[in-house]
């Protein structure tokens, strides 16, 4: 029997239980278990139920013993910023509140009292998100200063569910860069910052690299599940995980990660702190192996995702695309635009921006679903060419991974709008990243290029011209 490595990726909308092992050189990926994922409206406070999301991690643990077959390494992948503060006796403090609560609306004036904006770009490389960690801590700061004070520890998401079933407490460096609170030349925090802020800088760890191993399960979580398991440290960040699954070893590429957000980008071993890159709205998230995530964050098929949920999932994702490829409505809409981080109604708030500009109201589920995807590949086109003005350099392919490659109309789309060869796939991005670097780290794989070609190998790519 084969070695068998666990990714928990949980999205915003739902996590997954996948095993990999390696058949005849080739890597393959089963989902084991399924559960979903969501924010709580808590007494009007947008909440991630932690305690919900563990059991289902176990439960997801069980699943694999149950089948008989049992991970040598697994790890936790989640999305950027949110986290926990947990005092001296480990109990968390306060509610784990979301990144898209109202909390942080104007906590980005409260920290350019201390810090301007172009001096927090310069320091950290990282563009302002209202949700970033740095004004979810000033909310915090702001409403409950008592939790600061208490804090012994701040744990991201997928650093507390490993704390959980380890016993060790480990801050992974590619989820900690979403927070802007990270110095990208040291790769460390930035504790001057942090002082500066008056965010106790006692609560936060140094911080560790993918690959780096957190612990074995503690006792009741082996007893729970059935069996012990070494806990390894994915890049933890989600996007950090799927940009690893991208098949191409060239030097120059440009990347999709296509899910509930869309982050556009190119790597590179430099972040560009520059003002040019700040006022370009680039970020540069931190990688595995040092590396940066040079993109840019575009809101993605949360758009979809909420058009679909409002049209009580009558219809599949394939269904809508099919339906959007249909029709010839030319409106366009801001994806980035703050009226669709979190409307109460998706399809009313594309119909309000469309009429607020002048153009064609969408009627139908498959004219809303067309101005969607055809806005997302506008966005993607002028996207590809900041990032070519800012480097100087031409991408002749844009490798989309995730669950968005598999969305036929918007491939043929974004080929449309960019000019650009599309290579879409695999996938399973995030989980398939998740694995690798348990197979670096366990030695399937000798460097992260023989990883990519493995992924290149093992799993389906299309390509649109």
């Amino acid at each position: 029997m084969g070695k068998y490595y666990l990714a928990v990726d949980i999205g915003a909308s739902s996590g997954r239980h996948m095993l990999a092992s390696m058949v005849d050189g080739k890597m393959q990926l089963e989902e084991v278990y399924r559960f979903w994922n969501g924010m709580d409206d808590k007494n009007g406070t947008l909440c991630w139920d932690t305690h919900r999301l563990f059991e289902e991690i176990k439960n997801g643990l069980k699943k694999c013993k149950e089948l008989g077959k049992i991970p040598v390494s697994m790890g936790v992948d989640t999305w950027g910023v949110d986290y926990v503060l947990l005092d001296k006796d480990d109990k968390v403090l306060g509610d784990t509140v979301g990144y898209r609560d109202s909390r942080t609306n104007g906590m980005d004036e409260k920290v350019y009292e201390t810090i301007s904006l172009e001096d927090l770009y310069a320091r950290t490389g990282i563009q302002k998100a209202i949700f970033n960690t740095i004004y979810q801590l000033m909310a915090v700061k702001q409403s409950h200063p008592e939790y600061l004070e208490r804090a012994e520890s701040i744990l991201m998401i997928p650093d507390y569910f490993h704390f959980l079933l380890t016993g060790v407490k480990k801050n992974e460096y590619t989820e900690a860069t979403t927070g802007q609170l990270i110095d990208p030349k040291t790769n460390d925090w930035d504790y001057e910052l942090i002082d500066m802020l008056g965010y106790n800088s006692k609560m936060f760890r140094p911080v560790s690299m993918p690959g780096t191993v957190v612990g074995n399960f503690t006792k009741e979580i082996q007893e729970e599940v059935g069996f012990d398991c070494t806990v390894v440290l994915p890049a933890t960040h989600d996007t950090g995980s799927a940009v690893l699954a991208v098949p191409s070893n060239n030097d120059d590429v440009l990347y999709i990660s296509s899910g509930t957000w869309s982050l556009m980008g190119i790597e590179r071993m430099e972040a560009d702190c520059s003002m040019e890159s700040m006022k370009a709205n680039f970020t540069n998230e931190g990688g595995y192996d040092h590396r940066y995530r040079y993109l840019k964050n575009i809101m993605g098929l949360w758009m979809i995702q909420n058009v679909k949920k409002e049209l009580d999932d009558k219809y599949s994702f394939a269904e809508l695309c099919d339906m959007a490829s249909k029709e010839t409505i030319s409106s366009i809409v801001d994806c980035n635009d703050d009226c669709f981080l979190a409307p109460k109604n998706m399809t009313e708030a594309v119909q309000k921006f469309c009429e607020g500009t002048g153009q064609q109201v969408p009627k139908t589920p498959g004219e809303v679903s067309a101005v969607i995807y055809n806005s997302l590949a506008k966005c993607y086109g002028d996207t590809v060419e900041e990032i070519e003005g800012i480097t100087g350099k031409r991408y002749d392919t844009i490798y989309v991974v995730g669950g968005g490659s598999n969305a036929v109309y918007l491939n043929q789309l974004t080929a449309k709008y960019t000019g650009r060869r599309v290579s879409a796939g695999p996938g399973e991005a995030t989980a398939i990243g998740n694995v690798m670097v348990q197979m670096l780290h366990d030695g399937t794989f000798e460097n992260l290029a023989q990883a990519r070609t493995c992924v290149g190998e093992s799993f389906g790519v299309k390509y649109y011209e």
